[in-house]
């Protein structure tokens, strides 16, 4: 699990890393400006790492059912070779579906006030401008993107589901421990899925509310899934109670043999 968190806590590091600096930078800014250019670095990068977050997402629900529902086998079949093979191909899948959607994007013309209805370039907006019928990669950026998020939502309810279902087998400390587990997990899948799955998963349309929707899966959850997996974890915890604790004791003994003034 803690392989791919520290994959997880990279590419949020990074994720986050393409929008925030940017929408910091506009709200101080009184002409909002971005070159085409760099409009398509951003929408490679932020496809990029939000297809590979899905599927680190989902990889991680697959360690999850491993360990809970066959812990026995484990160890075995989630070794370090098989894990590292389970990251590049996340990797790889980020990368296939970046490439269309920037291919498909940086080929069409732009013609107009080139006026963006979004605080980072993503696709529907994008579409907005171009000066040609885009109803066709509008279908094609639905199916890449949009079923990609369908479908590894669907899988990591299934997986959850089954691992609910297997606690039935195991004591109650077991129960507790792999609830505390999954109800982390869980928690990320519902904020960075449903709003992705309500973005995406529609022909090229816009809304309003897709700025507001967008926050959370661009810069909310990146920024809550370090919170959100360190307080859950029994672990994390002990170790955090440790290091308050020697330091209170640290303070208390330095006042004690401080000399009077």
């Amino acid at each position: 699990m803690y392989f791919f968190l520290s994959f997880l806590s990279f590419v949020d590091i990074c994720y986050s890393s393409v929008t925030a600096p940017k929408l910091i930078i506009d709200f101080q800014a009184k002409v909002k400006r971005i070159s085409f250019d760099g409009c398509m670095v951003q929408l490679f990068f932020v496809h990029l790492l939000g297809c590979t977050e899905i599927f680190i997402l989902t990889v991680m629900a697959y360690d999850r059912y491993m360990a809970i529902c066959k812990p026995l086998r484990y160890l075995t079949i989630m070794d370090w070779k098989f894990c590292s093979i389970l990251v590049v191909f996340c990797w790889l899948g980020g990368f296939v579906h970046t490439f269309i959607q920037t291919v498909l994007t940086v080929q069409l013309p732009f013609c107009g006030p080139n006026l963006i209805d979004h605080y980072f370039c993503d696709v529907h907006p994008l579409l907005k401008l171009a000066c040609t019928d885009t109803y066709v990669v509008g279908l094609i950026a639905m199916a890449n993107s949009g079923m990609i998020s369908l479908s590894s939502f669907v899988i990591l309810v299934g997986s959850y589901t089954v691992i609910l279902l297997s606690f039935k087998t195991h004591s109650s400390e077991g129960r507790r421990k792999a609830l505390s587990t999954c109800a982390s997990h869980i928690t990320v899948v519902i904020l960075y899925f449903v709003p992705c799955i309500f973005i995406y998963l529609r022909p090229s349309t816009t809304f309003p509310e897709d700025k507001m929707v967008a926050v959370f899966y661009t810069v909310i959850t990146p920024m809550l899934n370090p919170l959100i997996y360190s307080l859950r974890n029994t672990e994390v915890k002990k170790a955090m109670k440790g290091l308050w604790i020697k330091r209170l004791l640290g303070r208390t003994t330095w006042g004690l043999i401080q000399p009077p003034l």
